[in-house]
């Protein structure tokens, strides 16, 4: 009878010593890990931004930046007039367009070889629908201010749509107006102007100045890719 009852506890005690192995049910994950966040709603580009590498590309090729700002907890010198400009609860830059014709400014002293450097992009997301579209770039050296008469376009990622992502791609080396100054330039500042009128709002992930690959490349269609992951 004794060598019975001894069987028999340690028959209770023995999964109770197994189960010390796993952890408590209070101790455990309540959900799964979140998944890496994607963007949603890219606009196919030839020039993307990859997460990965921490760099712009071209159908997966580097582009060498000169200036690459990221805003990771900071407006990093960035200023706009006529709105805010802060940094956003992730990553990247908010700004919220309070006046007609908003324009953010970049730190000054860059001292960019502009003739190295002619490619100036700008990968944002537009959140809330503004006015008169606008989109224009523009920049000033020791021998001139900003001015209408030195300022470019985007190539590519014009008027995003509300939600949309797009990088604005300026070929800096062919100016809308202003000829060859770029190239024959110092750079010291540059300006983006988004909207001409108040209301709009976007986040602006990236901005970098990088060497240009040239219009050729810059018009080759994008190759297809699913693992550019976006702030």
């Amino acid at each position: 009878m004794r060598q019975f009852l001894i069987v028999a506890a340690l028959a209770a005690v023995l999964p109770a010593l197994g189960a010390c192995d796993q952890p408590a049910p209070w101790a455990r994950a309540a959900v799964a890990p979140e998944p890496a966040k994607v963007a949603a709603n890219l606009r196919p580009q030839v020039v993307r931004w990859s997460d990965e590498a921490g760099r712009f590309e071209i159908n997966g090729a580097p582009l060498k930046a000169g200036r690459l700002w990221t805003f990771d907890g900071s407006t990093e010198g960035f200023m706009l007039t006529g709105g805010e400009a802060l940094p956003a609860p992730a990553f990247g830059l908010d700004l919220r367009n309070l006046q007609a014709d908003p324009m953010l400014r970049s730190p000054k002293g860059l001292e960019l070889d502009g003739d190295r450097y002619s490619l100036v992009l700008v990968r944002l997301t537009r959140v809330r629908a503004g006015a008169d579209w606008d989109g224009a770039v523009f920049y000033s050296t020791a021998a001139h201010r900003e001015s209408g008469a030195f300022q470019a376009k985007p190539i590519a990622g014009a008027n995003p749509a509300v939600g949309e992502t797009v990088v604005l791609v300026y070929d800096m080396a062919n100016l809308a107006l202003g000829g060859e100054d770029w190239k024959s330039s110092l750079i010291d500042q540059i300006r983006l102007d988004t909207d001409d009128q108040a209301g709009g709002a976007f986040t602006i992930h990236q901005v970098a100045i990088t060497e240009n690959p040239g219009p050729v490349a810059l018009a080759q269609a994008p190759a297809a890719s699913t693992s550019l992951a976006a702030r």
